[in-house]
């Protein structure tokens, strides 16, 4: 795969987690709760978990492009 190609996917990786969050609307509302939490803070909590993920991603992609990481 091309270099450019990586790297547009490690920008859509990393892209995907802030435009999801930016769009308050979406998620700015009580139910449905989940272990007593609003829809607001589990939605939220929950990106964390998938951003980390699309981050590592994004890295992992990138430093194969770069040549570099953990050998």
């Amino acid at each position: 795969m091309s270099k450019n190609y990586l790297f547009t996917v490690a920008g859509i990786l990393i892209a995907i987690p802030t435009i999801v969050l930016a769009i308050v609307p979406l998620y700015n509302r009580p139910e449905p709760a989940f272990l007593g939490l609003p829809f607001f803070y589990w939605f939220q909590t929950l990106w964390l978990v998938i951003a980390t993920i699309l981050y590592t991603f994004a890295s992992l992609l990138i430093s194969k492009v770069k040549g570099g990481g953990d050998k």
